[in-house]
């Protein structure tokens, strides 16, 4: 049995299989966009030296599913491409390098310009964009990581996985316009969102 599961964190990591909330504390350092002025774009540090740049794009709605989120706040955390976390240690925090917040505009749109992450094949960790949401009345949650349809880690029994648990909407599909690759992401607010543990 022990090798069983050695074989299946192989062949598809369990974790991006887990569609449980996990609810912020205070100090995480997703609270650090107080001190920016957000609009419903941005752009993730070191852009435009990357070779793979990628827009990311979509409307954010509320937990009916067709009512747009104005004023809901996206944060993007992600590795760089060798699938690396840059991690910055200031006084007594730490925080990734790459990462960046928006704030959705009345029409709950945005986008963020980033690059497509690499993977860390050393623990077998898939190319992943980590998000969190967070509306003005609730706390902020992260969600399930989004994912990259040509990542070869993303094996045919990782896809089948998710299709049963009711998640093939984290895969990210990318086309090519004007030489920016670009994904169309929707995302639909959690009503209640609680931790689980």
């Amino acid at each position: 049995m022990k090798h069983f599961v050695h074989l299946l964190l192989l062949l598809c990591p369990i974790i991006i299989y887990s569609q449980d909330t996990t609810l912020l504390s205070e100090n995480d350092p997703f609270y650090d966009y107080k001190e920016l002025q957000l609009s419903n774009t941005a752009t993730i540090p070191g852009f435009d030296s990357k070779k793979q740049k990628l827009k990311v794009t979509g409307t954010i709605y509320q937990s009916d599913g067709v009512t747009p989120a104005e004023g809901v706040i996206l944060y993007i955390e992600q590795p760089d491409e060798d699938g690396d976390f840059n991690v910055i240690k200031e006084e007594d925090k730490k925080y990734v390098q790459n990462r960046g917040w928006i704030k959705t505009d009345a029409n709950g749109q945005y986008t963020f310009f980033t690059y497509v992450p690499g993977s860390d094949r050393r623990y077998n960790r898939m190319q992943q964009l980590y998000p969190i949401v967070k509306e003005s009345t609730k706390p902020g949650y992260a969600m399930a990581t989004f994912l990259f349809d040509e990542d070869p880690l993303l094996t045919k029994r990782c896809r089948k996985r998710m299709a049963k648990k009711g998640d093939p909407s984290r895969i990210l599909k990318l086309k090519t316009v004007d030489g920016l690759l670009v994904a169309q992401k929707d995302i639909v607010l959690q009503e209640n969102p609680v931790t689980t543990k």
